[in-house]
């Protein structure tokens, strides 16, 4: 079982509360009372950086369609190889929908 560094209890209330959203539409409600709009802006440029950087868009037109940084564009890639393979989890997930 994957434990994250910075567990703690408030975070696992809030990620439990997450998983009980069913619908795009309960999202965009939950998304839009808890996070700035911002936020809900950044989160989403990151996850299609992602997309982007795993069909291997080259960096030049990631930032031209994004227009995210190249050190955001780092930051995710990054993430893709050395982090927790949240991205990937998801991407295998809506994969799998697709199919």
């Amino acid at each position: 079982m994957y434990r994250s560094k910075f567990a703690n209890l408030d975070i696992d209330d809030l990620f439990k509360a997450m998983t009980k959203l069913e619908t795009e539409e309960e999202c965009y409600r939950f998304f839009e009372d808890l996070c700035t709009i911002k936020e809900v802006l950044d989160m989403a440029q990151r996850w299609k950086v992602a997309k982007m950087l795993k069909d291997k868009v080259p960096y030049q037109e990631i930032v031209k369609e994004t227009k995210a940084s190249t050190a955001t564009i780092s930051r995710v890639s990054k993430s893709l190889t050395y982090g927790a393979d949240g991205y990937e989890l998801m991407l295998k997930k809506l994969q799998n929908n697709k199919e």
